[in-house]
């Protein structure tokens, strides 16, 4: 009988292990090793317990253990999925779903409410409740709030209901409601978003399409619905922190103070966004979104060439995306958070990409992910791909905050391929958006100083320096990846060109 595992299928009668459709035929003790593990459930298995498994009534060395535990992790792949516990043994890191949702649990919750047919004609019925359950299908793999399942939101189908109601009945902060309406040819469906307390209205989309375009359509709203509704969820949460509990030291309280400081590109407020963010980590210590932002943190600094925070900045780091990882390998946002620091900090190329890939299968439709795996790829993958995922960012929300980013990585993109003026276009809309973000100035002097624009360069230059007094390329080099370094050879050359000091 096959079991699974974070992306694995175990079949322990004919021996295989298979990820992503690729099967691996396994000895007879990795076998017996991997089935051990997995009836453990996630618990310690001693040393002595697993060599009586995999060595029956023969006395081997305990050396013999340890290689097959590093040839077992090594199918594995990158992933830290067998941890070692000292003085015990090791246990299978056997991601758990995310728990129910209580009410009263600082998690907001979500429940898509069955669409309103007004086409007057019945037989649209089956397509509005389909696209209902795409959009919670797709909305569940966002593990910053909780989605009511279709059986409970689906009580309320032709009732007329009360917001308030809503709430208190099934435990959610927020609900997604909408309408369908078909005339002659053309289908619009409408959304609104709603918090449930006080009845305000967060977010309203319409989406319009031909009749003949009706198997596309339910994809085209649901990733545009999906890539809206969770950044709103958590500006509304954000406001609703600082509105109803301002102040406030729980440790998620702390995290939502925390996140809008983390858009910033100012040190000073970075680093009181860390501090806040450090305070929740020493309230949930296992919170692997904490964790996971935290490393990011570190990792920030280093892309952007500020000065560590201590001397053991890189192991700080270096446990904090172990911790995340290990306690939740299913979650898309700590992955993406994660394999930025690999890539930026760590400098673990192959593994960025790895947790990167695994982001994305998460949850291909959240903003944030999309962008982070396309800085990825900018630095260790293809260039094609990259703006691939860069673009598909800024289709999926081009009014969120840090719709910067993906612009800034498509101008680094074409600094690389020697395409200054479609760099400087890309610099300059991100610069309209964020007008202290470093990497824009970078692209911005670089760009214009290989055009030989001597008089835009230096202006450039001059604001980059006020921004950030005493950088160098030196610190600007130390905190980029280097598996190519052709990626950022480009940028740099033409910097030293415009006369920011190399050391």
């Amino acid at each position: 009988m096959s079991r699974s595992f974070g992306p694995f299928s175990f079949d322990p009668d004919r021996r295989t292990l298979t990820r992503d459709g690729q099967g691996t035929e396994l000895g007879q003790r990795a076998c017996t090793l991997l089935q051990a593990l997995l009836a453990a459930q996630g618990q310690p298995v001693a040393r002595a317990t697993l060599l009586d498994e995999v060595w029956p009534d023969t006395t081997v060395e305990e050396g013999n253990l340890t290689v097959q535990i590093a040839a077992l992790r090594k199918l594995l792949g990158p992933e830290d999925w067998i941890i070692t516990v000292p003085r015990v043994g090791y246990r299978l890191m056997v991601p758990q779903p995310p728990q129910p949702l209580l009410i009263g649990s600082p998690r907001p919750a979500l429940a898509v409410l069955p669409f309103v047919n007004l086409s007057g004609d019945p037989a649209q019925d089956y397509f509005a409740d389909g696209v209902v359950e795409d959009i919670i299908t797709a909305l569940s793999r966002f593990k910053t709030f909780a989605v009511i399942a279709r059986n409970s939101s689906f009580t309320y189908k032709g009732q007329t209901v009360d917001v308030g109601q809503v709430g208190h009945d099934l435990g959610v902060r927020y609900f997604l409601e909408g309408s369908l309406r078909r005339a002659g040819d053309h289908l619009r469906i409408s959304t609104q978003l709603i918090e449930c307390v006080g009845a305000q209205r967060i977010r309203a989309e319409t989406f319009d399409g031909l009749v003949e375009q009706v198997f596309e359509f339910p994809d085209r709203i649901t990733e545009s619905v999906v890539s809206r509704v969770a950044p709103s969820i958590q500006q509304a949460e954000i406001e609703r922190s600082r509105r109803e509990r301002p102040g406030s030291l729980a440790a998620y309280d702390l995290y939502l103070q925390a996140m809008p400081l983390f858009q910033s590109s100012d040190e000073t407020v970075f680093a009181q966004a860390y501090e806040l963010l450090s305070r929740a980590i020493l309230l949930e210590p296992d919170k692997a979104l904490f964790l996971a932002v935290a490393a990011n943190y570190l990792s920030t600094c280093a892309i952007l060439g500020w000065p560590p925070i201590a001397s053991d900045d890189f192991e700080v780091c270096a446990n904090l995306i172990s911790r995340a990882l290990h306690r939740a390998p299913w979650d898309a946002n700590v992955l993406v958070y994660c394999a930025d620091a690999l890539l930026h900090f760590q400098k673990d190329y192959d593994r960025a990409m790895s947790v990167a890939r695994a982001a994305l299968d998460a949850n291909p439709n959240d903003f944030l992910v999309v962008v982070r795996v396309g800085i990825v790829h900018l630095h260790c993958g293809s260039l094609e791909d990259a703006v691939a995922c860069l673009l598909r960012a800024i289709q999926l929300n081009p009014r969120d905050p840090a719709a910067f980013i993906p612009l800034a990585g498509i101008a680094h993109v074409y600094m690389v391929l020697a395409e200054f003026e479609q760099a400087l276009t890309r610099a300059n809309r991100s610069l309209t958006i964020n007008p202290i973000f470093p990497c824009n100035f970078w692209m911005l002097i670089a760009a214009n100083a290989q055009l030989g624009r001597m008089d835009e360069a230096p202006r450039h230059l001059a604001q980059f320096l006020k921004l950030q007094p005493g950088i160098t390329i030196s610190r600007i080099r130390a905190g980029q990846p280097d598996k190519d370094p052709s990626r950022m050879a480009a940028t740099l050359d033409r910097l030293r060109l415009a006369g920011l000091p190399n050391t």
